[in-house]
């Protein structure tokens, strides 16, 4: 069978220049792919964001017989525009959603130009999705599948467990052409690998533990090192939603892969607690090649920080940043602008990072993104069908009220940018808004390869 695998492109009248500030490759449609190759299908991966106009050209071209979208809460007006296409050129066409918004609010994708909506990890369901299909037929009863069902859509039942090793690596290959677009600032291109899958922590703006339940699952070191030799690039973003959770496995992790003499440079997640309690592990991996870190300072405000339940206080943020430039590791710090915010808050969030010289802060607006629990009933940017406008959930925008009017709270917000401009500028030659953005909507809303999914 034909697969085309579509990772949507963000619109450009929402985020300004779209994508385009951080391109990481579409890790999680390669794990899909990698699935259908293994059981003989012909695969491709069109990434929109690389290629925003060929979406008719390949589906007039490939005549898939399966097409399979994926993407975050802002992709799901977009992915169900491209499943709408696929069912105008392409009428006999399986389409099927998948992804973290997928897993969370499945309800987002019965629409009818969607056939199949897959919840949970999606290389198992992928590809009894495709061998029912290719038997001819109908696809029931698949656990984490939803299916159409008279005027409706069915579950299949629950997820099946995870099994990260029995999963096969993605295969690159499938983006072998775009490979030297997918960069992050300065580390171009880079490639993704994921070690392990889960976050076992508890912060209340964030959905990744309820995705998983609290679980957090790592695969075997040997199996990492040997998806890291078959990466082509030098840098790597290594996308576990927090790798340094387990010290001991992460010495053993990168005392494999200093063994190997791989050569790579990388960059990561870490909390600030667990930069702070192995310390000797962050010089270690510097060594290896650590060389980035993603880390949610969150706020400048005690009263916040407790609300999120972050285990980390003002002072523990300060030794972070502390020991980070000690230690020679540069830090993306990002903080959550709660959409309550008044001139106050703006300006005290601005004497912090000055005063303590957080050298490349990134900005989110708190949003109630799907799996953290929060009421949607807040949201005032609605679709005609009453549900949020998910367009608008990049972490960019306030989706719900704010205290000051909509357009000075817009005006603060975007000027946090602009006062820190040259720092982004001085580090990478470009704005990086994007960047921090797209990197965020990974740690909160769930690490890309987690999905399709």
């Amino acid at each position: 069978m034909r697969v085309l695998l579509v990772y949507p492109n963000a619109k450009k009248e929402v985020l300004g220049s779209g994508d385009l500030g951080a391109v990481a490759e579409p890790i999680a449609l390669e794990y899909l792919g990698a699935g259908a190759r293994l059981d003989g299908h012909e695969v491709r991966i069109l990434d929109l964001r690389l290629h925003p106009s060929v979406l008719d050209e390949a589906l007039r071209e490939f005549r898939p017989d399966v097409a399979g979208v994926t993407g975050y809460s802002m992709h799901v007006l977009r992915a169900l525009e491209v499943c709408r296409r696929v069912k105008e050129l392409a009428p006999g066409c399986t389409t099927v959603a998948g992804g973290h918004h997928a897993t969370l609010e499945p309800v987002d994708f019965q629409e009818p130009e969607v056939d199949l909506v897959v919840t949970g990890e999606g290389v198992r369901p992928f590809r009894r999705i495709l061998a029912l299909l290719q038997q001819g037929q109908p696809v029931r009863e698949v656990p984490g599948v939803w299916y159409r069902d008279g005027g409706g859509f069915r579950s299949g039942g629950v997820p099946g467990a995870w099994e990260l090793d029995a999963i096969p690596c993605p295969d690159r290959t499938l983006t072998a052409e775009d490979r030297h677009r997918y960069h992050v600032d300065w580390m171009r291109p880079i490639g993704l690998v994921r070690t392990t899958v889960g976050c076992p922590f508890r912060c209340s703006f964030c959905s990744l533990w309820r995705v998983m339940s609290g679980r957090y699952l790592e695969r075997e070191v040997d199996a990492v090192v040997e998806e890291l030799r078959s990466v082509p690039e030098r840098f790597v973003f290594l996308v576990d939603d927090e790798a340094f959770v387990d010290s001991r496995r992460m010495r053993a992790l990168g005392e494999a892969i200093r063994t190997a003499g791989l050569g790579k440079l990388f960059f990561a997640y870490c909390r600030v607690d667990s930069l702070l309690r192995d310390l000797d592990l962050l010089r270690f991996w510097h060594g290896v090649g650590l060389r980035r870190l993603f880390v949610g300072l969150e706020s400048a405000f005690e009263d916040e920080l407790r609300a999120y339940g972050k285990r980390q206080g003002r002072d523990e943020i300060v030794r972070a940043l502390r020991a980070a430039r000690e230690i020679g590791i540069r830090l993306f710090s990002n903080f959550v602008v709660d959409p309550g915010y008044t001139k106050r808050e703006f300006e005290g969030l601005v004497r912090f990072i000055e005063e303590y010289d957080v050298e490349y802060p990134a900005f989110t607006v708190l949003t109630p993104i799907p799996g953290t629990g929060a009421s949607y009933d807040s949201v005032v940017e609605r679709q005609p069908n009453g549900r949020p406008r998910w367009d608008l959930f990049d972490l960019q925008h306030a989706v719900t009220r704010t205290r000051m009017p909509p357009e000075e709270f817009a005006r603060e917000y975007e000027g946090l940018y602009r006062r820190f401009e040259s720092r982004y500028l001085a580090g990478a030659g470009e704005p990086l808004r994007e960047a921090h953005a797209r990197i965020a909507l990974r740690v909160l809303g769930g690490a890309e390869s987690r999905e399709p999914r």
